[in-house]
């Protein structure tokens, strides 16, 4: 019973926090399923696959990895307003060191999203090089998340792996 209390008083306080910043509070409940999944997808793919690529034009399993990892510094270092400090990965290096380097990026990540409220969504950041609004940057990394989880879901696929939302129960 008293984890029942704790759940109820946890739901209770939450609600006019959530309702203060409806965005914020949007966006973070987001990037928590996105990060979580992003994970789980560079952990099923094989080691021996980092190196698979469905077309020339395309990057490895690899490669894609590093790219969210450096993505994920840059832009979750504009929402915080702090560089991610980060050591920068290759495409090339092994599957371990590879998802270090994104479970790093994506804690980076969780952190900056949990400091953003949406009073602070109108601010001016610096983001790939341009001025934009921290609310553009926060956005931008959400829809960053799902197009790259759906490249990962795909090379999955195409190496026989069921992606992690695929699976039974889902993610």
């Amino acid at each position: 019973m008293p984890a029942l209390r704790v759940f109820v008083l946890t739901t209770i306080l939450a609600v006019p926090l959530a309702a203060q910043n409806p965005v914020s509070t949007a966006v973070q409940q987001m990037g928590r399923g996105h990060s979580k999944n992003l994970l789980a997808a560079a952990q099923a793919m094989p080691a021996d696959k980092y190196g698979y690529k469905p077309t020339q034009a395309q990057m490895t399993f690899g490669e894609l990895i590093a790219h969210i990892a450096d993505d994920n510094g840059i832009t979750c270092g504009a929402i915080s307003g702090k560089p991610s400090g980060a050591a920068k990965v290759s495409g090339t290096d092994g599957k371990e060191k590879l998802v270090a380097a994104l479970q790093a990026s994506l804690t980076f990540c969780d952190a900056a999203l949990a400091g953003l409220t949406d009073a602070k969504l109108g601010e001016t950041v610096s983001w790939y090089g341009s001025n934009t609004t921290r609310a553009m940057a926060a956005v931008g990394l959400i829809d960053d998340w799902s197009d790259h989880y759906a490249m990962q879901a795909i090379y999955l696929r195409l190496n026989g792996v069921l992606p992690p939302t695929a699976r039974q129960g889902g993610m």
